[in-house]
């Protein structure tokens, strides 16, 4: 993924801009978008058959959240266009979400969930000072960014509907009874709390990973109603 880089925290390049309004998307390779036929769940895991559509049990944060702000209402930033044209003001986007592989790995950030009383372990921090402690209730058998093998992010999502939290890691492997990663955070879907001013999450930017995710059951129903989460080549050091 395009990655850059956030002034306090090394740990990686990494960062996340709000898209609130998407005309079209493509791309200029090769399609990654499957068939609608052949689209699964993008909340996936162990348990997802539990819960074939999460989403309508517990809302992803609050109606008056940011993240589901009507474009039309938000004030211009000064330096829009300047923000627009550094992007890439003619450039396509590259979508990253579906089924199937790209160059032998599986496209997007998959979405564990997890059943009530989930069992929790322990997960150790490279960068524990800006992570949350937990408990994190991550199975096993977890799904990884990129798959199992995977030299890049290696975000794990693990989705709780019972108790309205996300869980989620960065640079996540198994270790152990339980799993170690760069850094790590947890998210209440029904508060608009935000984390430490300057701390990173799983994410360089702060934020939820899983809010700005595309979820199949948002495309089923023709409406998306929250702000996407991008990558880009190049942004602002702050």
């Amino acid at each position: 993924m395009n990655s850059c880089l956030r002034a306090s925290a090394p740990l990686r390049l990494s960062c996340l801009i709000l898209v609130f309004g998407l005309a079209a998307c493509g791309s200029t390779g090769p399609a990654l978008v499957p068939a609608p036929s052949a689209a699964p769940s993008a909340v996936d895991g162990p348990s997802a058959a539990a819960s074939a559509s999460p989403a309508a049990t517990c809302g992803v944060f609050p109606a008056d959240s940011i993240w589901r702000a009507e474009v039309s209402k938000l004030p211009l930033h000064r330096s829009s266009a300047a923000y627009v044209d550094s992007i890439g003001a003619t450039r396509r986007m590259h979508p990253d979400f579906g089924e199937g592989l790209w160059d032998g790995a599986p496209i997007g950030i998959p979405v564990t969930t997890v059943k009530p009383g989930q069992k929790t372990v322990k997960v150790s921090f490279e960068y524990a000072g800006e992570s949350d402690k937990g408990p994190y209730p991550i199975p096993a058998d977890a799904k990884v960014e990129g798959g199992r093998g995977s030299d890049g992010d290696r975000h794990v999502i693990v989705y709780d509907p019972a108790a309205c939290k996300v869980y989620e890691l960065y640079a996540a492997y198994p270790a152990g009874s339980g799993w170690k990663a760069g850094s790590g955070a947890i998210f209440d879907l029904r508060s608009n709390k935000l984390r430490p001013a300057g701390w990173t999450s799983a994410d360089a930017a702060g934020l939820s990973i899983f809010a700005g995710l595309v979820r199949y059951e948002e495309v089923a129903a023709g409406r998306i109603t929250h702000a996407l989460r991008i990558t880009v080549p190049r942004s602002r050091d702050a």
